[in-house]
């Protein structure tokens, strides 16, 4: 065991390390202007961080391939976790997402991340490394990801349903999908996508009674903000606004640690949650941001590598997958603080408070050891 956990990548530790500092005192920061509503989140957040180095390294021990030969099983466990949590979860801030477990809560759709790459590399690998076929493998793969997608969508969850579709053209890609169809591809993507701007505009004002009648008014705001941030009220483009003002107040080197003024004055939602990145920009700047991406592309590169490094395909389809989701969401939750992307509820992977979005990264990371470690010679199954 001990020669096994030597082998490990530490210098992705450390940086895991560093995360759970830099989390723990931009959480804190988050909540100060806050009496007693989200007090404690800082301490949670080193709770969570040290479950999750247990989960690390203890997945590393574990052999990946035995997750992959029972993978179907876990995508059949992950869509009934996902439709029992719209069924019977409580609503909270609008959506069916959580199963409450006491003080804590239980995101399904967080879990099914890791259970689609498992099961889409466990496809994938069957082919090993072959062109993909377009009946035989893109289509029954996209179809195994949609089951989920809709069922995510529903609660309505949109930023983890993305992701799914983000997992799913990353690992198709490395999977060896032919030039042919992934024009295709874009271009049913690109289509799709004037198509569904050309009619959110023509009947704007008919999906809005119909979202708002249905209580998912915020639907209408984030996409209409994006779409038509000239039409958009005040009221709807307050985050955006105040995020891209607190970041760009932050200058070169920031307003200093628990100084961040916009923040303060409750200015900008979630600041613990989905806007932590303004926090980062606000109160480190510039200098701050940049250095916590510099972390970030040192965390995705080293992953890389282990990927290049794998004997068995599968494994480098696993951490491709997981590559795609962590890129995902640091490009989506940064962009959607500075107006280049619409604002989802996607968090920044590794900061944000959130327990199971922490836990399932963490076990992520352990999956990726877990590769790094059992990279002997296999027997496809």
């Amino acid at each position: 065991m001990l020669f096994k956990l030597k082998k490990l990548d530490w210098v992705m530790v450390g940086i895991l390390a560093l995360f759970m500092v830099f989390s723990t005192l931009l959480v804190r920061s988050a909540i100060a202007p806050y009496d007693s509503e989200f007090q404690g989140y800082d301490l949670k957040t080193v709770i969570f961080y040290i479950l999750g180095f247990i989960v690390v390294f203890g997945m590393a021990l574990v052999d990946y391939r035995s997750l992959l030969r029972y993978s179907w099983y876990s995508y059949g466990a992950g869509c009934l976790l996902l439709i029992l949590v719209y069924l019977f979860a409580p609503e909270i801030n609008g959506a069916r997402s959580w199963f409450r477990i006491g003080s804590l809560l239980f995101q399904p759709a967080e879990l099914v991340k890791v259970i689609l790459i498992l099961v889409t590399a466990y496809l994938l690998g069957q082919r090993q490394g072959q062109a993909l076929r377009f009946r035989g493998d893109i289509i029954p793969i996209s179809l195994i990801t949609l089951v989920p997608f809709f069922l995510v969508l529903i609660q309505p969850d949109l930023g983890n349903a993305i992701i799914y579709l983000v997992v799913l053209v990353g690992m198709l890609w490395i999977g060896n999908a032919k030039y042919s169809h992934v024009l295709i591809a874009l271009t049913a993507a690109v289509a799709a996508l004037i198509v569904f701007v050309t009619l959110f505009n023509a009947y704007n004002e008919q999906i809005r009674d119909y979202l708002e009648s249905h209580k998912k008014v915020h639907w209408y705001q984030r996409i209409n903000t994006f779409i038509n941030p000239d039409q958009a009220s005040n009221d709807d483009k307050h985050q955006s606004n105040y995020a891209k003002i607190a970041i760009g107040s932050g200058g070169l080197l920031g307003d200093g640690y628990m100084k961040g003024e916009l923040k303060n004055k409750k200015f900008v939602p979630y600041p613990y949650s989905d806007s932590i990145f303004v926090v980062v920009g606000e109160e480190f700047g510039f200098l701050g941001s940049s250095l916590l991406l510099l972390l970030y592309f040192l965390f995705i590169y080293r992953m890389i590598l282990i990927a290049l490094r794998c004997i068995d395909k599968r494994g480098a389809y696993i951490i491709v997958g997981i590559v795609a989701m962590f890129l995902f969401q640091i490009f989506e939750n940064v962009g959607m603080m500075i107006g280049l992307m619409p604002i989802t509820g996607i968090t920044l992977p590794f900061i944000s408070y959130g327990g199971t979005s922490l836990l399932i990264n963490m076990l992520c990371i352990g999956l990726v050891f877990s590769i790094k470690l059992h990279q002997e010679k296999y027997k496809v199954e």
